[in-house]
Protein backbone atom coordinates (compact mmCIF):
# COMPACT_ATOMS: atom_id res chain seq x y z
CA UNK A 1 0.00 0.00 0.00
CA UNK A 2 2.88 2.48 0.64
CA UNK A 3 4.64 1.19 -2.50
CA UNK A 4 1.15 2.55 -4.22
CA UNK A 5 1.10 5.70 -2.26
CA UNK A 6 4.66 7.06 -3.37
CA UNK A 7 3.98 5.92 -6.83
CA UNK A 8 0.59 8.23 -6.87
CA UNK A 9 2.60 11.14 -5.22
CA UNK A 10 5.50 10.99 -7.75
CA UNK A 11 2.80 11.08 -10.41
CA UNK A 12 0.79 13.97 -9.03
CA UNK A 13 4.28 16.19 -8.78
CA UNK A 14 5.18 15.28 -12.00
CA UNK A 15 1.44 16.40 -13.14
CA UNK A 16 1.86 19.67 -11.12
CA UNK A 17 5.48 20.43 -13.02
CA UNK A 18 3.93 19.75 -16.02
CA UNK A 19 1.01 22.55 -15.01
CA UNK A 20 3.17 24.98 -13.98
CA UNK A 21 5.17 24.84 -17.38
CA UNK A 22 1.94 25.20 -19.28
CA UNK A 23 1.16 28.24 -16.99
CA UNK A 24 5.03 29.71 -17.67
CA UNK A 25 4.28 29.71 -21.06
CA UNK A 26 1.23 31.30 -21.88
CA UNK A 27 1.55 35.11 -22.33
CA UNK A 28 -1.13 37.52 -20.59
CA UNK A 29 -3.50 38.89 -23.12
CA UNK A 30 -3.53 42.04 -24.49
CA UNK A 31 -5.96 44.93 -24.97
CA UNK A 32 -5.40 47.11 -27.87
CA UNK A 33 -4.26 50.02 -25.89
CA UNK A 34 -1.22 47.51 -24.80
CA UNK A 35 -0.78 46.15 -28.66
CA UNK A 36 -0.19 50.16 -29.66
CA UNK A 37 1.69 50.47 -26.55
CA UNK A 38 3.62 47.56 -27.49
CA UNK A 39 4.17 48.40 -31.18
CA UNK A 40 5.45 51.78 -30.39
CA UNK A 41 8.15 50.14 -27.96
CA UNK A 42 9.07 47.90 -31.09
CA UNK A 43 12.86 45.89 -30.75
CA UNK A 44 12.28 46.50 -27.15
CA UNK A 45 8.85 44.34 -26.63
CA UNK A 46 10.12 41.80 -28.97
CA UNK A 47 13.38 40.98 -27.20
CA UNK A 48 11.28 40.67 -23.96
CA UNK A 49 8.94 38.08 -26.00
CA UNK A 50 11.66 36.25 -27.39
CA UNK A 51 13.21 35.73 -23.78
CA UNK A 52 10.40 34.86 -22.19
CA UNK A 53 9.56 31.89 -25.07
CA UNK A 54 13.14 30.90 -24.35
CA UNK A 55 13.05 31.10 -20.48
CA UNK A 56 9.60 29.02 -21.06
CA UNK A 57 11.12 26.31 -23.35
CA UNK A 58 14.07 25.84 -21.13
CA UNK A 59 11.77 25.47 -17.83
CA UNK A 60 9.87 23.01 -19.97
CA UNK A 61 13.34 20.88 -20.40
CA UNK A 62 13.61 21.29 -16.58
CA UNK A 63 10.03 20.14 -15.79
CA UNK A 64 10.35 16.80 -18.17
CA UNK A 65 13.76 15.84 -16.83
CA UNK A 66 12.74 16.66 -13.14
CA UNK A 67 9.25 14.43 -14.25
CA UNK A 68 11.78 11.78 -15.52
CA UNK A 69 14.12 11.50 -12.61
CA UNK A 70 11.23 11.24 -10.32
CA UNK A 71 9.85 8.78 -12.41
CA UNK A 72 12.86 6.79 -12.16
CA UNK A 73 12.95 7.02 -8.25
CA UNK A 74 9.77 5.55 -8.11
CA UNK A 75 10.93 2.45 -9.64
CA UNK A 76 7.85 2.09 -11.85
CA UNK A 77 10.22 1.27 -15.38
CA UNK A 78 10.46 -2.45 -15.48
CA UNK A 79 14.52 -3.12 -16.02
CA UNK A 80 13.70 -7.41 -16.65
CA UNK A 81 15.45 -8.91 -19.31
CA UNK A 82 12.06 -10.74 -19.31
CA UNK A 83 9.49 -8.12 -20.57
CA UNK A 84 11.56 -7.88 -23.34
CA UNK A 85 11.55 -3.83 -25.25
CA UNK A 86 8.46 -2.08 -26.79
CA UNK A 87 8.77 -2.46 -30.34
CA UNK A 88 9.09 1.19 -30.55
CA UNK A 89 11.92 0.92 -28.26
CA UNK A 90 13.60 -2.07 -30.25
CA UNK A 91 13.20 0.01 -33.34
CA UNK A 92 14.81 3.05 -32.06
CA UNK A 93 17.88 1.30 -30.57
CA UNK A 94 18.42 -0.88 -33.71
CA UNK A 95 17.73 2.62 -36.00
CA UNK A 96 20.70 4.27 -33.76
CA UNK A 97 22.88 1.73 -33.99
CA UNK A 98 22.90 1.48 -37.65
CA UNK A 99 23.30 5.21 -38.52
CA UNK A 100 26.29 4.97 -35.58
CA UNK A 101 27.94 1.98 -37.15
CA UNK A 102 27.88 3.74 -40.79
CA UNK A 103 29.22 7.11 -39.49
CA UNK A 104 31.94 5.84 -37.17
CA UNK A 105 33.22 3.47 -40.43
CA UNK A 106 33.12 6.30 -42.74
CA UNK A 107 36.79 6.26 -44.68
CA UNK A 108 37.71 2.85 -43.32
CA UNK A 109 38.51 0.48 -46.15
CA UNK A 110 38.96 -3.95 -45.63
CA UNK A 111 41.81 -5.53 -46.17
CA UNK A 112 41.86 -9.01 -48.49
CA UNK A 113 39.77 -11.38 -46.36
CA UNK A 114 39.91 -14.44 -48.55
CA UNK A 115 43.04 -16.22 -47.28
CA UNK A 116 42.13 -19.48 -45.73
CA UNK A 117 44.57 -18.79 -42.59
CA UNK A 118 42.63 -15.49 -41.64
CA UNK A 119 39.08 -17.13 -42.15
CA UNK A 120 41.25 -20.23 -39.99
CA UNK A 121 42.06 -17.93 -37.04
CA UNK A 122 38.70 -16.35 -37.03
CA UNK A 123 36.30 -19.19 -36.70
CA UNK A 124 38.74 -20.64 -33.99
CA UNK A 125 38.46 -17.31 -31.76
CA UNK A 126 34.43 -17.15 -32.75
CA UNK A 127 34.17 -21.16 -31.07
CA UNK A 128 35.32 -20.11 -28.10
CA UNK A 129 34.22 -16.51 -27.20
CA UNK A 130 31.17 -15.71 -29.63
CA UNK A 131 29.46 -19.34 -29.97
CA UNK A 132 28.29 -19.28 -26.34
CA UNK A 133 25.78 -16.63 -27.10
CA UNK A 134 25.63 -15.96 -31.02
CA UNK A 135 25.03 -20.26 -31.74
CA UNK A 136 26.22 -22.22 -34.18
CA UNK A 137 24.49 -24.48 -37.41
CA UNK A 138 24.86 -27.31 -34.51
CA UNK A 139 22.64 -24.60 -32.01
CA UNK A 140 21.19 -21.68 -33.50
CA UNK A 141 19.92 -20.38 -29.96
CA UNK A 142 21.85 -21.03 -27.08
CA UNK A 143 18.90 -21.51 -24.27
CA UNK A 144 20.96 -19.04 -21.66
CA UNK A 145 21.63 -16.07 -23.83
CA UNK A 146 18.87 -16.22 -26.02
CA UNK A 147 16.74 -14.81 -22.59
CA UNK A 148 18.70 -11.82 -22.84
CA UNK A 149 17.05 -8.07 -23.77
CA UNK A 150 17.82 -7.88 -26.23
CA UNK A 151 19.05 -11.47 -27.37
CA UNK A 152 22.13 -12.39 -29.21
CA UNK A 153 21.14 -12.93 -33.14
CA UNK A 154 21.82 -15.83 -34.43
CA UNK A 155 24.43 -14.29 -36.89
CA UNK A 156 24.40 -16.23 -40.53
CA UNK A 157 21.06 -14.41 -41.54
CA UNK A 158 22.46 -11.00 -40.11
CA UNK A 159 25.50 -10.96 -41.85
CA UNK A 160 24.48 -10.32 -45.46
CA UNK A 161 23.45 -7.02 -44.20
CA UNK A 162 26.48 -5.50 -43.26
CA UNK A 163 29.43 -4.26 -44.77
CA UNK A 164 32.97 -5.88 -43.80
CA UNK A 165 33.90 -2.39 -42.44
CA UNK A 166 30.59 -1.99 -40.29
CA UNK A 167 31.16 -6.12 -38.92
CA UNK A 168 34.72 -5.04 -37.88
CA UNK A 169 34.03 -1.46 -36.24
CA UNK A 170 30.95 -4.40 -34.08
CA UNK A 171 33.65 -6.83 -33.44
CA UNK A 172 36.55 -4.25 -31.63
CA UNK A 173 34.37 -2.07 -29.79
CA UNK A 174 31.21 -4.25 -29.35
CA UNK A 175 27.82 -2.92 -28.24
CA UNK A 176 26.56 -0.65 -25.38
CA UNK A 177 23.86 -2.13 -23.51
CA UNK A 178 23.32 -5.37 -25.19
CA UNK A 179 26.14 -7.79 -23.27
CA UNK A 180 28.19 -7.44 -26.74
CA UNK A 181 32.14 -6.63 -25.22
CA UNK A 182 34.46 -4.71 -26.91
CA UNK A 183 37.53 -6.82 -28.16
CA UNK A 184 39.80 -7.68 -25.05
CA UNK A 185 42.78 -5.89 -27.30
CA UNK A 186 42.38 -3.37 -28.91
CA UNK A 187 45.89 -3.30 -30.66
CA UNK A 188 45.55 -6.06 -32.89
CA UNK A 189 43.13 -5.08 -35.45
CA UNK A 190 44.18 -8.06 -37.16
CA UNK A 191 42.27 -10.40 -34.77
CA UNK A 192 39.40 -8.48 -35.43
CA UNK A 193 39.60 -8.40 -39.13
CA UNK A 194 40.03 -12.42 -38.68
CA UNK A 195 37.08 -12.82 -37.11
CA UNK A 196 35.19 -10.27 -40.09
CA UNK A 197 36.91 -13.38 -42.59
CA UNK A 198 35.25 -15.96 -40.61
CA UNK A 199 32.06 -14.11 -40.49
CA UNK A 200 31.69 -13.48 -44.22
CA UNK A 201 31.70 -17.71 -44.35
CA UNK A 202 29.65 -17.93 -41.75
CA UNK A 203 26.30 -18.11 -43.83
CA UNK A 204 27.51 -20.70 -46.17
CA UNK A 205 28.54 -23.34 -43.85
CA UNK A 206 26.60 -26.48 -42.42
CA UNK A 207 27.25 -28.24 -39.20
CA UNK A 208 30.11 -30.55 -40.24
CA UNK A 209 31.50 -27.51 -42.02
CA UNK A 210 31.84 -25.29 -39.37
CA UNK A 211 33.02 -28.00 -36.76
CA UNK A 212 35.76 -28.90 -38.98
CA UNK A 213 36.82 -25.10 -39.81
CA UNK A 214 36.55 -23.99 -36.10
CA UNK A 215 37.55 -27.19 -34.31
CA UNK A 216 40.01 -29.47 -36.40
CA UNK A 217 40.61 -31.85 -34.53
CA UNK A 218 40.13 -31.42 -31.54
CA UNK A 219 37.48 -32.94 -30.03
CA UNK A 220 33.73 -32.09 -30.23
CA UNK A 221 32.28 -30.24 -27.17
CA UNK A 222 30.05 -33.13 -24.95
CA UNK A 223 31.78 -36.09 -26.65
CA UNK A 224 32.23 -38.73 -23.83
CA UNK A 225 36.01 -39.50 -22.21
CA UNK A 226 37.34 -42.16 -20.71
CA UNK A 227 37.68 -42.24 -16.86
CA UNK A 228 41.37 -41.51 -16.48
CA UNK A 229 40.99 -44.37 -13.71
CA UNK A 230 40.52 -47.01 -16.51
CA UNK A 231 43.23 -45.66 -18.99
CA UNK A 232 46.33 -44.87 -16.22
CA UNK A 233 47.81 -41.31 -16.17
CA UNK A 234 47.13 -38.94 -18.79
CA UNK A 235 49.50 -38.23 -21.79
CA UNK A 236 47.89 -35.18 -23.12
CA UNK A 237 46.99 -32.47 -20.63
CA UNK A 238 43.43 -31.71 -20.51
CA UNK A 239 43.62 -28.20 -21.33
CA UNK A 240 44.62 -29.49 -24.73
CA UNK A 241 41.43 -31.45 -25.81
CA UNK A 242 39.75 -28.90 -24.41
CA UNK A 243 40.89 -25.96 -25.65
CA UNK A 244 44.56 -25.77 -27.23
CA UNK A 245 44.21 -28.04 -30.07
CA UNK A 246 41.31 -25.94 -32.02
CA UNK A 247 44.16 -23.61 -32.78
CA UNK A 248 47.56 -25.24 -31.97
CA UNK A 249 46.60 -29.17 -32.77
CA UNK A 250 47.49 -31.86 -30.37
CA UNK A 251 50.64 -32.27 -32.31
CA UNK A 252 51.17 -28.24 -31.67
CA UNK A 253 51.80 -27.95 -35.59
CA UNK A 254 49.49 -25.12 -35.55
CA UNK A 255 47.05 -27.08 -38.23
CA UNK A 256 49.33 -27.09 -41.15
CA UNK A 257 48.84 -22.93 -41.86
CA UNK A 258 50.55 -19.67 -40.44
CA UNK A 259 47.22 -18.94 -38.80
CA UNK A 260 48.16 -20.29 -35.66
CA UNK A 261 52.13 -20.77 -35.06
CA UNK A 262 53.61 -24.10 -34.67
CA UNK A 263 54.08 -24.82 -30.73
CA UNK A 264 56.00 -27.93 -30.76
CA UNK A 265 59.63 -28.46 -29.91
CA UNK A 266 59.49 -24.66 -28.83
CA UNK A 267 61.17 -23.83 -25.60
CA UNK A 268 59.35 -24.82 -22.24
CA UNK A 269 60.48 -21.12 -20.45
CA UNK A 270 59.41 -19.20 -23.47
CA UNK A 271 55.87 -20.95 -23.66
CA UNK A 272 55.36 -20.60 -20.21
CA UNK A 273 56.04 -17.04 -19.54
CA UNK A 274 54.05 -15.96 -22.68
CA UNK A 275 51.35 -17.52 -21.25
CA UNK A 276 51.62 -16.02 -18.19
CA UNK A 277 52.12 -12.40 -20.47
CA UNK A 278 49.12 -13.34 -22.37
CA UNK A 279 46.92 -13.90 -18.36
CA UNK A 280 48.07 -10.43 -17.19
CA UNK A 281 47.62 -8.36 -20.28
CA UNK A 282 51.39 -7.96 -20.91
CA UNK A 283 51.71 -9.84 -24.63
CA UNK A 284 48.09 -8.18 -26.34
CA UNK A 285 45.96 -10.94 -28.11
CA UNK A 286 42.02 -10.80 -27.74
CA UNK A 287 42.09 -14.70 -28.36
CA UNK A 288 45.08 -15.72 -26.15
CA UNK A 289 44.49 -13.38 -23.12
CA UNK A 290 40.72 -15.03 -22.20
CA UNK A 291 42.55 -18.61 -22.56
CA UNK A 292 45.41 -17.92 -20.75
CA UNK A 293 43.59 -15.94 -17.97
CA UNK A 294 41.76 -18.92 -17.23
CA UNK A 295 45.05 -21.44 -16.65
CA UNK A 296 46.58 -21.59 -12.93
CA UNK A 297 50.56 -21.60 -12.86
CA UNK A 298 50.64 -25.22 -12.91
CA UNK A 299 48.62 -25.54 -16.14
CA UNK A 300 50.57 -23.46 -18.22
CA UNK A 301 53.63 -25.51 -16.47
CA UNK A 302 52.02 -28.25 -18.02
CA UNK A 303 51.08 -26.71 -21.17
CA UNK A 304 54.65 -25.48 -21.98
CA UNK A 305 56.17 -29.07 -21.10
CA UNK A 306 54.18 -30.48 -23.26
CA UNK A 307 54.53 -29.02 -26.41
CA UNK A 308 57.88 -28.07 -25.83
CA UNK A 309 58.28 -32.47 -25.61
CA UNK A 310 57.35 -32.81 -29.10
CA UNK A 311 59.28 -33.36 -32.22
CA UNK A 312 58.52 -30.81 -35.15
CA UNK A 313 59.01 -32.65 -38.67
CA UNK A 314 61.12 -30.68 -41.03
CA UNK A 315 59.83 -28.31 -43.29
CA UNK A 316 58.62 -27.93 -46.43
CA UNK A 317 60.56 -27.19 -49.37
CA UNK A 318 60.00 -23.26 -50.05
CA UNK A 319 58.30 -22.04 -53.44
CA UNK A 320 61.25 -21.17 -56.02
CA UNK A 321 60.42 -18.14 -56.25
CA UNK A 322 61.13 -17.43 -52.54
CA UNK A 323 64.76 -18.75 -53.27
CA UNK A 324 66.75 -15.00 -53.28
CA UNK A 325 64.18 -14.03 -50.75
CA UNK A 326 65.62 -17.05 -48.66
CA UNK A 327 69.17 -16.24 -49.06
CA UNK A 328 69.07 -12.07 -48.01
CA UNK A 329 66.77 -13.33 -44.88
CA UNK A 330 69.92 -15.56 -44.32
CA UNK A 331 72.52 -13.04 -44.52
CA UNK A 332 70.75 -10.75 -42.26
CA UNK A 333 70.35 -13.43 -39.45
CA UNK A 334 73.56 -14.28 -39.96
CA UNK A 335 75.39 -10.31 -40.20
CA UNK A 336 72.13 -8.10 -39.47
CA UNK A 337 72.28 -4.54 -41.75
CA UNK A 338 75.32 -2.63 -40.27
CA UNK A 339 74.22 0.23 -41.91
CA UNK A 340 70.86 -0.15 -40.58
CA UNK A 341 72.26 -0.54 -36.92
CA UNK A 342 70.27 -3.67 -37.23
CA UNK A 343 71.82 -6.49 -34.89
CA UNK A 344 72.06 -10.24 -36.69
CA UNK A 345 69.50 -12.66 -35.11
CA UNK A 346 71.32 -15.72 -35.19
CA UNK A 347 72.72 -14.77 -31.42
CA UNK A 348 69.25 -14.87 -29.52
CA UNK A 349 67.37 -17.28 -32.12
CA UNK A 350 70.03 -19.47 -33.71
CA UNK A 351 70.43 -21.63 -35.75
CA UNK A 352 73.07 -22.81 -33.44
CA UNK A 353 74.66 -20.47 -30.73
CA UNK A 354 73.41 -23.52 -27.99
CA UNK A 355 74.19 -20.65 -25.00
CA UNK A 356 71.54 -18.54 -25.96
CA UNK A 357 68.59 -17.54 -23.51
CA UNK A 358 65.94 -20.24 -23.26
CA UNK A 359 63.45 -17.35 -22.64
CA UNK A 360 64.12 -16.41 -26.30
CA UNK A 361 61.84 -18.51 -29.01
CA UNK A 362 63.27 -20.81 -31.63
CA UNK A 363 62.25 -19.59 -34.67
CA UNK A 364 63.83 -22.65 -37.25
CA UNK A 365 60.93 -23.97 -39.19
CA UNK A 366 58.33 -21.20 -37.77
CA UNK A 367 55.60 -20.39 -40.30
CA UNK A 368 56.40 -17.13 -42.15
CA UNK A 369 53.04 -15.78 -42.21
CA UNK A 370 53.17 -15.72 -38.92
CA UNK A 371 56.70 -14.98 -38.35
CA UNK A 372 56.34 -11.85 -40.26
CA UNK A 373 52.99 -11.14 -38.41
CA UNK A 374 55.21 -10.98 -35.01
CA UNK A 375 57.50 -8.79 -36.40
CA UNK A 376 55.49 -5.95 -37.97
CA UNK A 377 53.40 -5.88 -34.69
CA UNK A 378 56.80 -5.19 -32.68
CA UNK A 379 57.51 -2.32 -35.40
CA UNK A 380 53.53 -1.36 -34.53
CA UNK A 381 54.47 -1.79 -30.62
CA UNK A 382 51.47 -3.50 -30.78
CA UNK A 383 52.24 -6.71 -29.47
CA UNK A 384 53.69 -6.80 -25.99
CA UNK A 385 55.02 -9.73 -24.84
CA UNK A 386 57.71 -11.07 -22.00
CA UNK A 387 60.34 -9.22 -20.02
CA UNK A 388 62.57 -9.07 -22.90
CA UNK A 389 59.91 -8.12 -25.67
CA UNK A 390 61.45 -4.48 -25.47
CA UNK A 391 64.41 -5.94 -27.21
CA UNK A 392 62.91 -6.28 -30.31
CA UNK A 393 61.17 -2.65 -31.04
CA UNK A 394 64.34 -0.63 -32.09
CA UNK A 395 65.19 -3.95 -33.91
CA UNK A 396 62.02 -3.71 -36.23
CA UNK A 397 61.82 -0.18 -36.24
CA UNK A 398 65.07 -0.22 -38.64
CA UNK A 399 63.37 -2.65 -40.74
CA UNK A 400 61.30 -2.33 -43.62
CA UNK A 401 58.36 -4.42 -44.64
CA UNK A 402 60.85 -6.63 -47.00
CA UNK A 403 63.51 -7.05 -45.12
CA UNK A 404 61.39 -8.72 -41.85
CA UNK A 405 59.89 -11.02 -44.62
CA UNK A 406 63.00 -11.93 -45.85
CA UNK A 407 63.91 -12.98 -42.66
CA UNK A 408 61.08 -15.09 -41.74
CA UNK A 409 61.58 -16.85 -44.82
CA UNK A 410 65.03 -17.89 -44.22
CA UNK A 411 63.75 -18.73 -40.82
CA UNK A 412 60.59 -21.50 -41.98
CA UNK A 413 62.57 -22.87 -44.04
CA UNK A 414 65.00 -24.26 -41.76
CA UNK A 415 64.80 -27.85 -40.33
CA UNK A 416 64.65 -27.40 -36.06
CA UNK A 417 68.01 -28.45 -34.60
CA UNK A 418 67.23 -27.89 -30.93
CA UNK A 419 67.38 -30.85 -28.85
CA UNK A 420 64.42 -32.01 -27.38
CA UNK A 421 63.93 -31.91 -23.69
CA UNK A 422 62.89 -35.13 -21.83
CA UNK A 423 59.14 -35.55 -21.14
Amino acid sequence: MMRLLKIVAVLAALAAGVVAAVRLLRSPRQSPADAQGAEAQGARAGGADTKRWLFGIAGLFAVLGFGGFLVAVSGIIPIKASSGHWAITAWFLNFSKERSVATHTLGLEAPSLDEPGLVLKGAGHYDTGCRPCHGSPALPQPRIAWQMTPPPPYLPPEIPGWEPEELFYIVKHGIKFTGMPAWPALQRDDEVWAVVAFLRRFPALDAEEYRQLAQGEAAPSGEAEPLPDLVGPEKVPRAITTSCARCHGVNGLGRGMGAFPKLAGQTPAYLDLSLQAYARGARHSGIMQPIAAGLNQEEMRELARYYASLQEPAPSLPPQDTTLAIERGKAIADRGIPNQRVPACVPCHGPGAPRRNPIYPELAGQYADYLLLQLRLFKQEHRGGTAYAHLMRPVTNRMTLEQMRDVALYYASLPAARERPAR
